[in-house]
């Protein structure tokens, strides 16, 4: 039963909405042609429940936090004429 897996997969991927977006780019990159994507669905699961798929994501430390430069802001005159 898939909601068996859902919970197994769980205790690997600490946030639900995490594991479904997780789940479904899996699903996309393992789903082979002629299949049901039901089947893919399960398999990714169990893969899951096996293995963490954010285990280097789980450490703190190596986390930056994100900084805007003032490289990365245009100019006003740019702005204008991207929108434009």
């Amino acid at each position: 039963m898939r909601s068996a897996l859902v919970f197994g997969a769980m205790e690997n991927v600490p946030n639900r909405f995490l594991l479904a977006k997780l789940a479904a780019k899996a699903t996309r990159k393992f789903h082979r042609p002629h299949t049901r994507v039901e089947e893919t669905v399960n398999e990714v699961l169990v893969r899951f429940s096996c293995a963490s798929p954010v285990r280097e994501s789980q450490n703190i430390a190596k986390v930056q936090p994100f900084r805007r430069g003032k490289q990365t802001l245009l100019p006003r005159t740019a702005r204008a004429q991207a929108v434009a």
